[in-house]
């Protein structure tokens, strides 16, 4: 029997963190859902919890989170594919969330919040806030629909039909591909669809270093197309 979603997970080297975004899946009330590791070549224990996990792992040693993407949607089932990352946390009802909404034809991808995965103070919380929440509500309302790559889900025909990510990207390259989303049907934000995500790129960064390049790369991609051409991997 075909899952109904299918979620993405692109990982490289992430044995510390990879049992939380599983963990999170195995507690999710809506469980018609396979699960797909992108692995970019792992030395670690990547694979081997994954697969433990009950998840189908697919290989993609080329770089570039977009390459990675695009190499789990090609090995995806589902009518819905759902993209987060290996050091996220689902909230429960997050993929029921998701498949209630598709059930409005006019909808063609969905996002929502990202909030801290570890404890954290209220300064990171508000980093998290205003570049999920702030910064994604400002551009829908400008309609230049933002979706995080941490927490998306969209229709997989709407995906092939556009194309999927564009792999020239190093960043933004989720934002790139809800621009041309939005010329398909509607692209939406959801209040109820949190996703728990890593707190350790706005540790090492600092708050207002995060706050500046999501700002700062949201602007250079809406007015020239041209977004950062590099993102530091941070494990």
């Amino acid at each position: 029997m075909v899952a109904k979603i299918s979620v993405i997970i692109p990982a490289l080297n992430e044995e510390k963190y990879i049992k939380n975004v599983i963990g999170g899946l195995k507690k999710q009330a809506f469980m018609d859902f396979e699960t797909i590791v992108v692995d970019g070549g792992s030395s670690d224990r990547t694979v081997e919890i994954a697969r433990l996990g009950g998840c189908k792992v697919v290989t993609e040693r080329r770089k570039g989170i977009g390459r990675a993407r695009n190499s789990g949607a090609r090995a995806a089932l589902g009518s819905i594919i759902f993209f987060t990352n290996a050091d996220t946390r689902a909230s429960p009802g997050l993929l029921q969330t998701y498949y209630d909404l598709f059930s409005d034809g006019n909808v063609v991808a969905a996002t929502g919040p990202l909030v801290p995965l570890e404890r954290t103070t209220r300064f990171i919380r508000f980093g998290y806030r205003f570049a999920s929440v702030f910064l994604a509500k400002l551009s829908f309302a400008m309609h230049k629909p933002a979706i995080s790559g941490s927490n998306f889900a969209i229709r997989r025909s709407a995906f092939r039909a556009c194309g999927g990510f564009d792999e020239s990207l190093a960043t933004y390259e989720d934002l790139d591909l809800a621009h041309r989303l939005g010329k398909r049907g509607k692209v939406v934000y959801v209040d109820d669809a949190v996703v728990a995500t890593s707190c350790r790129r706005i540790v090492k960064w600092g708050v207002a270093r995060y706050i500046i390049f999501n700002a700062a790369n949201i602007a250079r991609y809406n007015l020239f197309r041209k977004p950062a051409e590099s993102y530091e991997p941070v494990r």
